[in-house]
């Protein structure tokens, strides 16, 4: 798995705006009405992560989810995070 060049990057960030890119990751927080509703979401991220085998740090903060995405085994963004990005995208958009 190869590392997205930077137009690669750029095109995703302009197709997903609300995803923030810094470097070799990219982060988005979500905001709920209230702590079930983010744990319900964070639950359908983790089924979603483990059927690809490709995992998000997660920040939780009562109702707030900060998830961010990066391969680490190849030391930056690859497909595999633009595309569970997108899936993850889907869960609320």
């Amino acid at each position: 798995m190869s590392i997205l060049t930077d137009p690669q990057k750029a095109a995703f960030a302009t197709s997903h705006p609300a995803w923030t890119l810094h470097e070799e990751t990219i982060t988005r927080t979500f905001t709920f009405e209230d702590f079930a509703e983010a744990i319900g979401f964070v639950t359908r991220v983790g089924v979603a992560a483990e059927r690809v085998f490709h995992h998000p740090d997660i920040d939780i903060r009562w109702n707030t989810v900060t998830l961010t995405l990066t391969s680490h085994d190849v030391g930056g963004l690859t497909e595999r995070d633009v595309e569970l990005a997108a899936r993850i995208d889907s869960f609320v958009d």
